[in-house]
């Protein structure tokens, strides 16, 4: 999968940061990202603040809890909702908020 979705879209010499989920430790996408000619750096364990994807989920769980979304049907009905609230500046903030990016 890392070389089919990943690695078409690295542009040689572009760093890879990863957390510490146990797919980003696979052989198989440590190999894509060296062979498509570009780093990889591992977070440090626990570093939240460090990761924009928790950053995001935090927003959905509070979203959730406040409009009390318990079941499948709900969560289902509350998409629309959910897709509205991770514009594409509000996305950039948060890899702003890391200290990924400048600008």
């Amino acid at each position: 999968m890392s070389r089919d979705v990943l690695a078409p879209e690295l542009t040689p010499g572009s760093v890879v940061i990863l957390d510490n989920l146990a797919t980003h430790r696979n052989v198989e996408a440590t190999h894509a990202i060296r062979d498509a000619k570009c780093w990889f750096l591992y977070l440090p364990l626990y570093s939240h603040d460090l990761t924009p994807i928790e950053q995001a989920f935090s927003k959905l769980k509070a979203h959730l809890r406040k409009i009390g979304a318990r079941t499948f049907e709900d969560l289902f009905k509350a998409l629309g909702d959910i897709c509205s609230m991770f514009s594409p500046q509000k996305c950039w903030n948060y890899f702003n908020a890391t200290g990924y990016v400048s600008g």
